[in-house]
């Protein structure tokens, strides 16, 4: 039998969205603040890759560490009020949040890197996103823009693997009329 879309999947979705969306603002927060502490380009080399021409960059970096406290802030407002996991949460669903988001941090890397990477066919234009501003700086908008494009796969993934046994499963309701008729 199909299952069907409740009210409680409903409001499940819905403070999932609420907690990525605190998710994104704790992520790009971190992103600016750690931004503004570097002392050079975040579109500068931190380590190159030789023998190719590409680099980690410092917004690889900064991505990353922005990444770390987000998930962890994420798993923590996911597992208490999104899917009320309460203490039933163990070390292993923290793992398979982190794993989750460790895809998802690889592909927003990917995504950020094609965003600046002056040969990349959906590099943003300098032109545009000449840093002038905080609105116009680029790193700024591969963040975010990256953030958008991997948020829905993490949804996914966390529901169906990290907390897919702590919602509440209930019996199907039992007809008491219908079981005398057939008696």
């Amino acid at each position: 039998m199909p299952r069907r879309i409740t009210l409680d999947h409903l409001g499940e979705m819905l403070r999932f969205g609420l907690v990525g969306g605190s998710g994104v603002f704790v992520n790009l927060g971190v992103y600016v603040l750690l931004h503004k502490l570097l002392p050079q380009d975040p579109e500068s080399v931190f380590l190159p890759l030789p023998p190719t021409d590409f680099n980690i960059r410092w917004v690889h970096v900064l991505s990353s560490a922005a990444f770390v406290v987000a998930n962890a802030w994420n798993f923590e407002l996911n597992r208490l009020w999104t899917f009320r996991a309460g203490e039933r949460a163990s070390r292993t669903r923290f793992l398979h949040f982190f794993a989750v988001g460790l895809v998802g941090l690889a592909l927003q890397l990917l995504l950020v890197t094609l965003l600046i990477h002056p040969r990349s066919p959906i590099e943003l234009p300098t032109a545009v996103f000449d840093g002038s501003t905080g609105f116009r700086t680029r790193t700024y908008w591969a963040q975010l823009i990256s953030i958008a494009v991997v948020t829905p796969l993490s949804f996914l993934f966390n529901r169906l693997w990290t907390f897919g046994q702590s919602r509440v499963r209930t019996a199907p309701a039992h007809d008491d009329a219908a079981d005398q008729a057939r008696a």
